[in-house]
C-alpha cells in the first residue's frame, strides 16, 4: 500500500506539472472548480470499498495462493509465466468490464459519473463513483482468484493501472511521432481522451486503460477524433452544466433518468460500431 500510494502521488505530481507546462489543449473550466470535488471523491471513495470491502486485490490473491485455489493454485507453472499471465489478463479483465459499462444501462448510470466530466486532466482519472469502484474491485477478485494469480503480479497491476490510468487522463502533450511510438504499448492521452468526446460513437471506443492491445484485437480502436484533439468536445452535454460538479449532485448522478434518445442515455455501444456489434 505504501509503494502504490507513493507512486500515485509521484505520478500525479509529474502529471499535473506536464498539464502546467506543455497542456494538450486549453482548460474548458478551471482546476479550482473541478480538483476539490475529485480529490473529495477519491476520498471518500476510499473510505467506502475499505469500510465495505476490506479484502484488497492482493488480499485476494494471499488467500488463493494459501488454499492453492484457481488455475495457477492447480497448475504449477514457473513463476515467470504465472506472473505474465496473470497480468495480462487481469487487464483484459478490465477492458471487458469497461466494455460492459457501457453495454448495460444500469451499470452505465454508474460509469457516466466519470464520463461527465466537462473536461479532461489527470485528476478525471480519480472520478470515479463509489458504487463503480466497489463492483471493479469485486469483479476484480473473482478474476485473482479464478486465475490463482500470484500477489506479486496483482501488486504490480495494481500499482500499473494505476500510474497508467493517471498518465492517459492527462492534459498532457506529447510529440506525435513519440505518441504514435508508445501506443504499441501502453494507452496514451490522445489516444484515450477519444474515449471521453461527446460522440457516442467516439466514446465507445479505446477502452483500455493500460494496455493498448485489447481494443486493436476486438475492433474498438480509433486512431484519431473527428474533429481533431483540440476541436472535439468532452463530456455528456446532460451534464454540462456548472452546478453539476457539485460533488453531492456527482453522488446522486446514477439516480437520474436520462432519456434513452440522448447522447448520453443510448447505454449499449451505439450502433454504427459495426465490429462491436460482432463481438
Amino acid at each position: 500500500m505504501a509503494v502504490r500510494l507513493g507512486v500515485f502521488g509521484a505520478i500525479l505530481a509529474v502529471m499535473a506539472l506536464w498539464e502546467i507546462v506543455a497542456p494538450r489543449r486549453q482548460p474548458v473550466i478551471g482546476r479550482l472548480s473541478r480538483w476539490p470535488r475529485h480529490f473529495a471523491l477519491i476520498v471518500l471513495d476510499t473510505v467506502i470499498v475499505r469500510a465495505l470491502f476490506p479484502l484488497s486485490a492482493v488480499g485476494a490473491a494471499f488467500w488463493a495462493e494459501s488454499h492453492r485455489f484457481g488455475l495457477f493454485g492447480v497448475w504449477s507453472a514457473p513463476g515467470w509465466l504465472a506472473f505474465g499471465a496473470s497480468f495480462l489478463l487481469l487487464d483484459l479483465t478490465i477492458y471487458a468490464q469497461h466494455v460492459l459499462f457501457h453495454l448495460s444501462p444500469l451499470l452505465w448510470r454508474l460509469h457516466r459519473v466519470h464520463h461527465a466530466d466537462p473536461d479532461f486532466d489527470v485528476t478525471t482519472g480519480i472520478r470515479f463513483h463509489p458504487g463503480e469502484m466497489l463492483l471493479s474491485l469485486a469483479i476484480k477478485c473473482v478474476a485473482i482468484i479464478a486465475l490463482g494469480a500470484p500477489a506479486g503480479a496483482v501488486a504490480a497491476f495494481e500499482i500499473v493501472l494505476n500510474a497508467t490510468s493517471l498518465f492517459n487522463h492527462a492534459n498532457a502533450r506529447l510529440p506525435d511521432p513519440l505518441d504514435h511510438l508508445l501506443r504499441r504499448i501502453v494507452v496514451t492521452p490522445d489516444m484515450h481522451r477519444i474515449h471521453h468526446s461527446v460522440i457516442r460513437r467516439e466514446t465507445d471506443s479505446n477502452f483500455g486503460f493500460n494496455l493498448p492491445w485489447w481494443d486493436w484485437l476486438f475492433g474498438t480502436y480509433r486512431a484519431a477524433p473527428a474533429l481533431g484533439q483540440e476541436g472535439m468536445q468532452i463530456g455528456l452535454a446532460e451534464f454540462s452544466d456548472p452546478a453539476e460538479l457539485a460533488l453531492w449532485r456527482i453522488l446522486l448522478q446514477p439516480l437520474r433518468r436520462i432519456p434513452q434518445n440522448s447522447p448520453s442515455g443510448q447505454s449499449a455501444v451505439g450502433k454504427e460500431n459495426a465490429s462491436f456489434r460482432s463481438l
